[in-house]
């Protein structure tokens, strides 16, 4: 999915209970919705522009993919990121 620049300084910057929330909603439905499905599956209302703005920046620190049919997975994989801040060939 190409990368959006919003250049609109009214948007709303999301707050970090916000992004905790959506975070943790694809996580639980990882793979299962698309971008529209899932905002209307949040457990709090959030407003388009911010919830896109939230995908874009968990998409940036990959967290989350978009498959070919737009459905968005979680790929964030702290155990595995652990392991390999624990090699020695990895500098952090």
């Amino acid at each position: 999915m190409p990368t959006q620049v919003l250049e609109n300084p009214f948007v709303r910057s999301p707050t970090l209970d916000t992004v905790l929330m959506v975070e943790g909603t694809i996580e639980e439905n990882s793979g299962e919705y698309n971008r529209t499905e899932l905002w209307k599956k949040l457990p709090r209302k959030v407003m388009w522009q911010t919830f896109l703005v939230i995908l874009e920046y968990l998409e940036s620190i990959n967290k989350i993919a978009f498959d070919r049919e737009g459905k968005i997975a979680y790929i964030w994989n702290p155990k595995l990121a652990q392991r390999l801040r624990e090699r020695k060939e990895v500098l952090v």
